[in-house]
């Protein structure tokens, strides 16, 4: 682990999956110090509230929280990293799919931020597949969604989304 690195992990986490809380365990195992940063998502229309989703994650990385903390940011990511001290960035990758949004990304941050790496993580294979999106139709198609989230993500997704059609 690099002393004193704070990394910075962005994301909407509608609801935080799994596979978005590995992304946390491998980065506490490289960085000191990770953020995990809830963007108010301005831009998406979101099934949680910014501080439902907030709650989530914090729950969620509580087994970590010596290392990581949880914070809302709106605006331009840059500008929360720099603010916070942030010297890398950590996306996750599930797919080559995600590969070339990711890439763009990265290099349109490394334009705005150029002493802040980005960090490509992947979550366990077990995980690779899931995204919030599939969750959230999963859940609101009446299906399964407890092998996607951890239990009191679960609870509250099956409380938000409405009874599954006939």
């Amino acid at each position: 682990m690099s002393s004193d690195v704070i990394a910075v992990y962005p994301g909407t986490f509608d609801p935080i999956t799994l596979g978005h809380e590995d992304v946390v365990r491998r980065a506490t195992q490289l960085f000191s110090k990770v953020i995990v940063a809830v963007a108010a998502g301005h831009h998406k229309k979101a099934l949680f509230s910014l501080d439902e989703r907030i709650a989530m994650a914090q729950e969620a990385v509580k087994p970590f929280s010596s290392q990581v903390t949880v914070e809302s940011f709106s605006g331009l990511l840059r500008d929360f990293v720099v603010a916070r001290g942030g010297k890398a960035m950590v996306r996750g990758l599930r797919a080559v799919t995600d590969f070339d949004y990711e890439f763009q990304l990265a290099g349109m941050n490394r334009s705005l931020m150029p002493k802040v790496e980005t960090v490509f993580l992947t979550p366990s294979d077990k995980y690779q597949f899931i995204s919030s999106t599939f969750v959230r139709e999963i859940a609101m198609l009446g299906g399964e969604v407890h092998k996607f989230v951890s239990p009191f993500v679960q609870e509250r997704l099956m409380a938000k989304v409405p009874s599954p059609p006939a």
